[in-house]
């Protein structure tokens, strides 16, 4: 597969593990049922596609990229749906998260088997 797709499929997976982390804000400790069901889904939607990149895409890559989109994201998410204050040293962090993805898939070597 090629690294376009790869990656849109790993996109794909970091948006519906953003989604299900706003569905638990929403779930309020799962006494919600339609947010709660909505966490499971799409929590499982998100394994099912970062499952597929672990075929291509070394383990600790995915899960850095995963891991600091998903982060980058949910704060967004948090900032503009939950009006969750982001000072200049959380948006400094993101950015410096941001900077580590860039990096990391732009001049590393071990992004692929």
């Amino acid at each position: 597969m090629n690294p376009t797709m790869l990656y849109a499929v790993l996109v794909v997976a970091i948006v519906f593990e953003v989604l299900g982390t706003s569905a638990m804000q929403a779930a309020q400790h799962f006494t919600r049922l339609v947010p709660t069901a909505t966490m499971v889904i799409c929590y499982a939607v998100a394994f099912f596609f970062l499952s597929y990149t672990l075929r291509y895409i070394p383990v600790g890559i995915a899960y850095a990229v995963w891991s600091g989109l998903g982060i980058v994201l949910i704060s967004f998410v948090g900032y503009f749906a939950f009006g969750q204050k982001l000072d200049l040293a959380a948006m400094l962090g993101l950015g410096l998260i941001i900077a580590g993805v860039v990096v990391l898939n732009v001049f590393s070597k071990s992004t692929f088997h």
